[in-house]
């Protein structure tokens, strides 16, 4: 029986044709996150803002406006209610409370008995309270991980191979991470610690392609020393494709099933890294490779002077 495959053998896609094209989409769509991101900011969960949270399951729709006006009639600030799918499950999420630590106990007290008493047989699911200075250090720390994870990056990959490759590892890393950015920006779905576990995962799938993707462009810049660059970088993307594709679809494939039936909890962390897996897909085909040409690598640009023809280099 012959097995299926996604993509054909001896693949002769001219990727590189289209090079300006997608440089000048994602330089487009990178500002654009970006402007999204200083125009209206991100819906920062309670782990960086501080505040109250309180989830709450009741048992028949209810109206969010009517629950809107109880909770701010408790007058415990300007409140926001997400609503997660069903019309009974509900996220209400309060501001810090200026005060003591029994200040913030006390607002999730109140919403809980506002909430068991208003709708009969409703059920408070969670109630979480997270202090200011607590959560400033989470937004640092946070910050500080996907900065020094793509730091890290650029210098390992620098070291393996050369200066090049580690600066377009970043540029790519930078544009993945910009663009999940403005999504969350543009739909405002909350930004946690689970989102910045999701951009950990995003930056470390897009190094592992840029890096398969690197590592045989370095293995034909050593097997064909008279190939111009732009044919080499297309035949090396072709060589990986099969690769590429499979790997990413089947993660999609099975982020898009748990998006579809996985919990809420969750929801934010599963758009993250599917988004994130088609984007750096995307990058490492259209933004880690056109850069090595933009920077001025070609056939004999790490060629020893004492380095003979040597043996032809096995395929891994």
């Amino acid at each position: 029986m012959r097995l299926l495959k996604l993509v054909p053998d001896n693949t002769n896609l001219d990727f590189m044709r289209v090079r300006n094209i997608a440089l000048v989409l994602s330089v487009l769509l990178t500002l654009a996150s970006l402007a999204l991101v200083a125009a209206r900011g991100l819906n920062l969960g309670i782990d960086f803002v501080g505040g109250q949270v309180v989830r709450t399951t009741f048992s028949q729709p209810v109206d969010i406006e009517d629950l809107r006006g109880r909770v701010s009639a408790l007058g415990l600030g300007d409140a926001s209610i997400q609503e997660f799918g069903d019309g009974r499950t509900y996220q209400i999420r309060l501001p810090r409370p200026s005060g003591s630590d029994a200040a913030a106990s006390e607002a999730v007290t109140r919403v809980r008995t506002m909430v068991v008493e208003s709708y009969p047989g409703a059920r408070v699911d969670a109630g979480e309270s997270v202090s200011g200075k607590v959560s400033e250090e989470l937004a640092l720390d946070g910050a500080l991980a996907i900065a020094l994870s793509m730091l890290g990056i650029a210098i390992y990959i620098w070291l393996r191979f050369e200066w090049q490759f580690g600066v377009g590892a970043l540029v790519t890393l930078a544009h993945d991470v910009s663009m999940i950015f403005g999504f969350f920006a543009l739909t405002q779905l909350q930004v946690d610690l689970n989102i910045v576990a999701a951009f950990l995962a995003v930056v470390g799938y897009s190094l592992n392609d840029t890096v398969v993707i690197y590592d045989r462009i370095r293995e034909n810049l050593r097997k064909y020393r008279k190939m111009a660059i732009i044919p080499l970088i297309n035949l090396s993307l072709n060589e990986t494709l099969s690769r590429t594709i499979v790997t990413s679809l089947s993660i999609m494939l099975a982020l898009a099933v748990l998006l579809l039936l996985g919990p809420d909890v969750i929801f934010g962390l599963t758009v993250a890294i599917l988004l994130g897996t088609f984007i750096g897909t995307y990058s490492s085909i259209y933004i880690s490779a056109p850069i090595l040409v933009w920077l001025g690598v070609k056939p004999d640009s790490f060629l020893r002077t004492d380095e003979g023809p040597g043996p032809k280099p096995q395929e891994i």
